[in-house]
């Protein structure tokens, strides 16, 4: 189904610039390592146009934001632009704030990105110019569910012919599409709602599948979320084995994502193309 995308990972060892918020940093850094990946996590804007240089992706992830890392992410965006490497944004809690906003906005005026990763609320805000979320969540009246979900695809296929990107919205149903094709992705658990940092990780796992994959970032930001889920599923049944809580929970998916190969990913994936 995916091809060789898993196997490009852990063949090519892609090194992954993530520049991330810093509660969910470590989790970031070693679930790139289990998806097969070399994590590096500069955020000082002296330096990060040297480190992307060497690394074949890069992760903006603005979760926890302030003056330094907004011009550190500003330099690493359009150096990797320079470079031709693909630049995955994950826009936590766009909508939240009027700082948050703008800097987005400014973010995807300057940057050209390969892939934008969201919730649903967070995705609407960057369709919009506008929007609210709930912290870090999703808004409940956003939600994809099967009854809006065609109107949901017409307007993530119409904002990824805008901004030139693979758009990602994940939830309970996820939805990752280019202008013209679409997966439609049922993995996972509700449980990996309360773990902190399960979409930042996600994030990080499909910049490791596009650093490896970069002539086919559709198939690989499909396959990075598919991968994730089916940690997430697995992660779930070792956890009722073994009567864990929600810190286990959080190591066997990084544990699962170690333990992940193409027969377990293609075996697993639960999706439908349009």
């Amino acid at each position: 189904m995916f091809g060789n995308v898993l196997e490009n990972v852990r063949e090519n060892e892609p090194i992954v610039h993530t520049i991330t918020n810093h509660v969910t940093v470590n989790d970031c850094a070693n679930i790139i390592l289990a998806a097969g990946g070399s994590p590096t996590m500069a955020d000082c804007k002296y330096e990060v146009e040297d480190v992307t240089s060497i690394a074949n992706s890069l992760v903006i992830n603005i979760g926890t934001l302030n003056g330094e890392s907004t011009q550190a992410m500003l330099k690493a965006g359009k150096k990797a632009n320079e470079l031709g490497h693909p630049v995955i944004l994950d826009p936590v809690g766009v909508g939240s704030s009027k700082f948050r906003d703008e800097f987005t906005f400014d973010l995807l005026k300057e940057v050209d990105f390969s892939v934008i990763r969201g919730n649903i609320s967070e995705i609407k805000t960057i369709y919009k110019g506008s929007g609210t979320t709930k912290g870090v969540d999703a808004d409940e009246r956003d939600m994809v569910t099967d009854e809006n979900i065609d109107e949901t695809i017409d307007f993530i296929k119409e904002l990824s012919r805008k901004t030139g990107a693979i758009i990602a919205v994940t939830g309970a149903i996820d939805i990752v599409s280019s202008s013209e094709k679409t997966y439609i992705i049922r993995n996972g658990h509700p449980l990996m709602t309360r773990v902190t940092g399960t979409g930042c990780m996600l994030t990080t796992v499909i910049g490791s599948f596009c650093g490896a994959n970069s002539n086919n970032i559709l198939e690989a930001t499909a396959a990075a979320v598919c991968a994730m889920g089916i940690c997430g599923e697995l992660g779930y049944d070792k956890l009722e084995e073994v009567g864990g809580g929600t810190s286990t929970y959080r190591t066997y998916i990084i544990d699962f994502m170690s333990k992940m190969d193409s027969k377990i990913l293609n075996g697993g994936a639960k999706i439908e193309i349009r």
